[in-house]
């Protein structure tokens, strides 16, 4: 399992635009083959900070979703409304050995 960690930093004028993107893509993209999970949160200090948190079944699965026609109209659109690079970080779960 993938735990897939993307920052997205915004223009102030360009929250609206964003938000509905998503809202208009995120049922799709839950649908994909290995998405289990899609979330969206907001950084409580920063507003026009988003975060997308989602999980994969593998690392093959989120590739192909980032292949995907549905990726790369989402992430066209959404690209034009960052005023930072966005950072994505892909984890696995450490198990803790005392």
């Amino acid at each position: 399992m993938i735990k897939r960690i993307v920052r997205m930093s915004f223009n102030e004028d360009a929250v609206e635009d964003f938000l509905t993107i998503f809202n208009n893509s995120k049922h799709l993209i839950r649908q994909r083959k290995g998405c289990e999970y899609l979330s969206l949160h907001r950084d409580y200090h920063t507003p026009n900070v988003f975060y997308t948190v989602s999980k994969w079944n593998s690392q093959n699965e989120l590739d192909e979703y980032r292949e995907s026609e549905l990726f790369a109209k989402t992430w066209a659109a959404t690209k034009k409304l960052f005023n930072d690079k966005p950072q994505a970080h892909s984890l696995v779960e450490q198990e803790i050995i005392p």
